[in-house]
């Protein structure tokens, strides 16, 4: 008997209530059919059918529920099982687990959208009735008005029950049972809960974009890290904490930020890097050969636009254009990068347009009438790159990726050693396995060299010519690990990096700056897109939350041990001097077993916020300690990313915030100006929560800005030329009037 009452209190509230509303409907109907054959022998066919469908796919419905709740809780028992994480069979057996629930969960949209259809067809008959005249053609409806009083309120009452449950199953969600119920505080099994859901959803994703293969993959692959990763981050959903809640604490960030604006540095930047930005910024954003480029730029005529920079329209051009692998049969993408470019056909030597697991498109460009060689590297357009951006934990160097800075003469790092220095520093992982693919691409590890060397090689075509290597987003992410690897080989090498991704350590990020420039506009999110900065994120968001009095104090107790279990497993993980039974034992503990042996520091520490001097418990305090500071790995060991090379910063001096809402996706260009500055790394750490966070990232809003700084350069110099003109006329006319 306690079994079962713990069952029932398994099942939430709306499944009793979906479930005993749908047996109504069934019910109803089968009694609304009976007495419409019994007091109407005229009616129709039809109409029976569509009252004992609805009934039918009220009874699909419920059997649905049943399946879902089964499938779910044997979901749940097999991760609570023993040595979940370390057998592989089990691991197998919860996937395959989690699929079958996850596809009764999709069912049950199927049949909601039939049970729309039903209701769909009574509101067509209720209006019919109501804006026609004449007597009722439905039996329902006549049964309505000719039927006893029991009769009519049987009818009102099914049509009220079909109209209402469609609409309510949508807000209700699939679940049947509750996880809390098998879960409770259990945080290990929420991760693995969370994780699962995020890889079946991503590999679902992938199969309707036409990547097959990923559906039926069972091993750990990139999603799986993916997936991992995303279940990370919203595992406060133990504390019973929706989406929304935490969206309304990054609200109120933006409500109490009292500027976006960044402390910059004043230090004039380089006339030549704000020059050669602006020169290669084009190759950069030609390498979108996507749809991408084209939606944004042209949201009505997309389509038109990207058929013809792909040049469908001139079909006779094909065999002139080159050959790039993976391009398609008329050669589409190399057409539409030479005609962003405005270049001839016989500029693009080498390319790449084809993707899979962390491999980069690019674009080889000989430009003679510069002296110059423009490796173009594309950012995120392809599911394949949503991948390789989510693969964002670290990852050690190898020799070779420091190529470019051990043992250099003009650039090195602070430690010399390459065995010792591959082992200190570190980058973003699927930053890393896309450069070393791209180098094998473009140099390899031949005797005789590769690709490159074949052009800016000694007696080569290109002897002699600088080596410029663009990218932006991902791109320029890939472009700079690229580049640090190929300075020493190529000296006169110089990588330009838009709106990138922070992708290497403190050390390895300022050694590189005397070749590496990377530009930032405004407040786009890409360039402080990392492990720490979405935890500060975090952290932020349950401060605001907490001064704003819209969660209480429990609610917020039980989000910092969420966030502090999520930092401490990430410490188990990465760190390689625990032996893997006692990475599987912490990985199978509790929050509470966890903070005992990794949190007992500061104990009796409490935190107040300067506006409301409410104190937190220790959970709370923890969490804001543990989160990393600049330069450093905090106290639980999480690394932080930065970006590379010299900063340069651009600020626009109108940003659009007075203008109204719908005039602010074009005003930007007509009515800003811009300075750029020298900015210091670390304050590019922490988001910054503005209505353009996402809208600063568009490429073409950085060209617009660097051309425009390029045009106030030019202006300045024409005008300081023509100031020293008068100044040696007016000396002349004086010397000459004197003696």
């Amino acid at each position: 008997m306690a079994q079962i009452q713990i069952q029932i209190r398994r099942v939430r509230w709306s499944a009793w209530f979906l479930g005993a509303s749908n047996g109504l409907i069934i019910v109803l109907g089968i009694s609304v059919v009976m007495a419409a054959e019994a007091s109407l022998p005229s009616c129709g066919r039809a109409d029976i059918a569509a009252i004992s469908a609805i009934a039918l796919v009220s009874c699909a419905r419920i059997l649905q529920m049943i399946r879902t709740g089964v499938n779910q809780k044997a979901s749940a028992l097999t991760i609570l099982s023993p040595n979940a994480n370390s057998d592989p069979n089990i691991r197998q057996e919860r996937r395959r687990r989690y699929r079958r629930w996850l596809w009764w969960s999709r069912f049950a949209a199927v049949i909601t959208a039939l049970q729309f259809l039903g209701a769909a067809y009574f509101l067509f008959i209720l209006m019919k009735f109501i804006y026609q005249d004449g007597p009722p053609t439905s039996c329902v409806l006549e049964l309505f008005l000719t039927g006893q009083k029991w009769q009519r309120n049987m009818v009102l009452l099914f049509i009220t029950m079909v109209i209402y449950v469609a609409p309510v199953q949508c807000f209700t969600g699939s679940d049947v049972l509750k996880w809390r119920s098998f879960y409770a505080t259990e945080d290990y099994a929420w991760k693995a809960h969370y994780r699962e859901v995020f890889d079946h959803g991503i590999r679902e994703a992938l199969c309707c974009l036409g990547r097959f293969n990923y559906l039926t993959a069972m091993d750990e692959d990139e999603v799986y890290s993916v997936a991992e990763f995303l279940g990370d981050l919203v595992s406060y959903r133990v504390s019973g904490t929706g989406h929304l809640e935490f969206l309304a604490g990054l609200a109120l960030l933006h409500r109490y930020s009292s500027s976006s604006k960044l402390c910059e540095e004043a230090l004039p930047v380089p006339e030549e890097r704000i020059h050669e930005a602006a020169l290669f910024h084009p190759f950069a954003e030609a390498a979108y050969t996507g749809l991408l480029l084209d939606v944004g730029r042209n949201p009505i005529l997309f389509p038109l636009s990207w058929l013809c920079r792909q040049g469908v329209f001139s079909p006779w051009a094909r065999k002139s254009r080159p050959l790039l692998e993976g391009d398609n049969w008329w050669r589409g993408h190399a057409a539409a990068f030479l005609k962003y470019v405005k270049l001839t056909d016989d500029v693009l030597r080498k390319g790449r347009v084809n993707q899979d697991k962390c491999k980069a498109a690019y674009f080889i460009v000989v430009l003679h009438h510069l002296k110059t060689v423009v490796i173009a590297v594309r950012g995120t357009e392809t599911p394949e790159d949503l991948i390789t951006d989510g693969l964002c934990r670290e990852c050690s160097l190898s020799e070779g990726d420091l190529d470019g800075l051990v043992n250099d003469n003009n650039v090195q790092l602070g430690i010399m050693d390459r065995e010792a220095s591959s082992l200190l520093h570190y980058a973003h992982a699927g930053v890393v396995e896309a450069a070393r693919d791209l180098y094998m691409q473009v140099e390899g590890n031949s005797v005789d060299g590769g690709f490159l060397s074949s052009l800016l090689g000694s007696g080569c075509e290109c002897s002699g010519y600088s080596l410029r290597i663009v990218g932006h987003s991902l791109g320029g992410a890939i472009a700079a690990l690229l580049g640090i690897r190929l300075h020493r080989q190529f000296p006169n090498l110089h990588v330009y990096a838009y709106g990138p991704l922070p992708c290497v350590d403190l050390e390895v990020a300022d050694a590189c700056k005397e070749f590496i420039t990377s530009v930032v506009y405004n407040d786009e999110f890409s360039a402080r897109l990392s492990v720490g900065s979405i935890m500060r994120l975090q952290a932020a968001a349950l401060k605001a939350l907490s001064q704003d009095g819209i969660m209480d104090l429990t609610t917020l107790s039980k989000l910092s041990r969420q966030f502090m279990f999520l930092t401490v497993c990430q410490k188990n993980k990465d760190d390689p001097n625990l032996p893997d039974s006692l990475h599987e034992s912490r990985r199978n503990s509790t929050w509470q077993e966890v903070g005992r042996a990794e949190c007992s520091t500061n104990a009796s520490a409490s935190y107040a916020t300067p506006s409301t001097g409410i104190l937190y418990d220790d959970a709370f305090t923890q969490f804001m300690e543990a989160v990393p500071c600049p330069g450093s790995r905090s106290s639980l060991n999480l690394p932080e990313m930065f970006l590379p090379g010299l900063l340069v910063h651009i600020i626009p001096q109108n940003d659009g915030h007075d203008t109204p809402f719908w005039k602010r996706w074009r005003s930007w260009e007509t009515n800003c100006t811009f300075k750029a500055y020298i900015a210091n790394r670390e304050s590019f750490r922490d988001f910054i929560v503005s209505p353009s966070i996402f809208l600063d990232h568009l490429p073409w809003r950085c060209h617009k800005a660097l051309k425009e700084l390029l045009r106030v350069q030019n202006s300045q110099f024409q005008h300081e030329g023509l100031q020293s003109v008068q100044s040696t006329v007016n000396f002349n006319e004086l010397v000459l009037k004197h003696g």
